[in-house]
C-alpha cells in the first residue's frame, strides 16, 4: 500500500490533508463530511458532503473564520461523524484548524501542545505567524 498524502488527526474520526487528497481519502476512509477551508475555492457541486468554511490565507484577523470552522468540525465530531479537513496544501489553514480542534475537544491544553500533536500527525503543518496570533486570541491559554 502506498503512503497516504493525508493523515489522521484523531484516529478514524478526523483526517487532515490537502485539496488534492480528497479523492484518495474518500476511497480509503469512511468520512461523512469534508470541510474545505480554501477561501479561493468557490462553492461546488461536489459528489460528496462538502462544507465550505473559508479562511483567507496570508491575511490578518481570521479569528472568526477559524473559530467557525473549528465549531463546525467539533459539532460534527460530537454528532458521531467522521470528517476530513483540508485547505489547498494542508499546512497553514488546515494546521491552524487542527490546533483549534484539538483544543476545543480537550485533547490538548495549550496551543503549543496542540501544534505538536498536529505536526506529529502531519509533519507538513506550518502555521504562519498571523494564524498563530489568531489562535492565541481565540484560544487563550
Amino acid at each position: 500500500m502506498k503512503n497516504k498524502n493525508y493523515q489522521e488527526l484523531l484516529k478514524e474520526r478526523i483526517y487532515i490533508g490537502g485539496a488534492d487528497d480528497v479523492e484518495e481519502m474518500l476511497e480509503n476512509e469512511k468520512v461523512d463530511v469534508v470541510y474545505d477551508l480554501r477561501a479561493e475555492s468557490l462553492d461546488s457541486d461536489s459528489q460528496y458532503n462538502r462544507v465550505h468554511c473559508p479562511i483567507v490565507d496570508d491575511a490578518e484577523n481570521q479569528d472568526e473564520a477559524i473559530k467557525k470552522s473549528v465549531d463546525n468540525i467539533v459539532k460534527s465530531y460530537h454528532e458521531g461523524k467522521n470528517v476530513y479537513v483540508h485547505c489547498q496544501g494542508g499546512s497553514n489553514r488546515t494546521g491552524s484548524v487542527a490546533v483549534g480542534t484539538l483544543l476545543a475537544l480537550g485533547k490538548a491544553k495549550t496551543i503549543e501542545e496542540a501544534e505538536k500533536m498536529a505536526k506529529d500527525a502531519r509533519p507538513k503543518i506550518n502555521i504562519k505567524p498571523e494564524m498563530k496570533e489568531a489562535l492565541k486570541r481565540v484560544y487563550k491559554d
